[in-house]
């Protein structure tokens, strides 16, 4: 530890000024006060405490507090405004401080998450905030109704109850395009289940995707676009689901892999339905919750506020449009498939 300046250091002229202002009644000068806010700036930056620099003042007050003429009351006024203008300058320094920090962390997680700096430096300046990116490392992302940034109350109160019951174990909760994210080690799962529950209440009810430990700075970016990938499609498929792990969603990728034959699929198997009245759109809300609730009559005519009898005319006439039965299992996935593929690529609504 390298040594620091004694506290009298930040005293310089202060008896001077003192007695000066006791003696004349004038008030600080600018260039004064100036100085004052300067030698204020400077211990907080050297890592001096204001306690003991505050109470530095105090003492050397009373050591050259005035006698004979020296007005008591002027004197007081004259250390009244030195200790106000040395904390406005160790106050200014502070705030410089915590913005250069912050800046310094946005940056960090920029880079963290795109993969945009050399992952050599990377991995060092990841320790700075307490990640070590040699290991493997999971990444939660969670959404909202609004978007949140890095003051913003709900962040700080997941990050106090994520680090309040598991400290800091290499954890970092922050927010990137209106999101929580938390960035944890991979074998603790029970950071991000935990952050998963944190961040659903405090959004009031918004989903929290968890993406696969991946190793390395490169695996950051991976779980986190994974995470984002699985919000992505828990919008598309409508899941209601409030946690997601992308380790449960990766057939999905895989299906839509080749895009141009899922495409192929969709209207190769459910074109005909565009032909019916009333367009495609119910037929395969239809299908949709059929296959959802386990492909149980009474269960899908009540999510759809049908009755059976309603319900089992319409997959008749699925039946009777695609060639395909929902109730027959030789059929039904390839239906349900196409289903999918659908929801993937938004269609009819997009044209394949």
């Amino acid at each position: 530890m390298t040594d620091r300046p004694a506290p009298e250091r930040y005293l310089d002229g202060y008896d001077r000024i003192l007695a000066e202002v006791s003696a004349t009644g004038r008030r600080l000068t600018r260039e004064e006060l100036a100085s004052r806010r300067a030698l204020g700036e400077q211990a907080a930056n050297a890592g001096h405490g204001l306690r003991a620099l505050v109470s530095a003042h105090l003492t050397a007050a009373r050591t050259a507090w005035p006698s004979g003429s020296g007005s008591a009351d002027e004197a007081l006024a004259a250390v009244q405004q030195v200790v106000d203008a040395f904390t406005e300058g160790f106050e200014r320094a502070q705030v410089l401080a915590v913005r250069q920090e912050e800046a310094a962390r946005r940056e960090f997680i920029d880079d963290l998450l795109y993969g945009r700096s050399d992952l050599g430096r990377l991995a060092e300046r990841a320790e700075r905030f307490g990640l070590r990116l040699s290991h493997a490392h999971a990444v939660a992302v969670a959404e909202g109704a609004g978007a949140y940034g890095e003051g913003d109350a709900v962040p700080r109160q997941v990050e106090r109850a994520v680090i309040g019951r598991f400290g800091d174990r290499s954890v970092l909760v922050t927010t990137k395009d209106g999101r929580l994210v938390c960035v944890a080690p991979g074998h603790q799962a029970d950071v991000l289940a935990h952050f998963a529950k944190q961040a659903h209440a405090a959004t009031e009810g918004g989903r929290v995707a968890i993406g696969r430990p991946q190793p390395g700075a490169g695996g950051v970016v991976q779980s986190y676009e994974e995470a984002l990938n699985a919000l992505e499609l828990a919008a598309r498929l409508g899941l209601d689901e409030p946690v997601l792990r992308a380790a449960d969603l990766l057939v999905y990728p895989v299906l839509t892999r080749d895009r141009q034959a899922m495409a192929d699929l969709v209207l190769d198997v459910l074109g005909p339905l565009t032909t019916a009245r009333g367009g495609a759109v119910p037929l395969l809300d239809t299908l949709t919750a059929y296959f959802d609730c386990g492909c149980v009559a009474t269960e899908a005519a009540r999510r759809l506020s049908l009755s059976v009898r309603a319900l089992t005319y319409r997959l008749d006439r699925i039946h009777q449009l695609t060639g395909a039965d929902p109730a027959d299992p030789a059929h039904r996935y390839a239906l349900q498939t196409a289903v999918i593929g659908a929801r993937l690529l938004d269609w009819p609504a997009t044209a394949l």
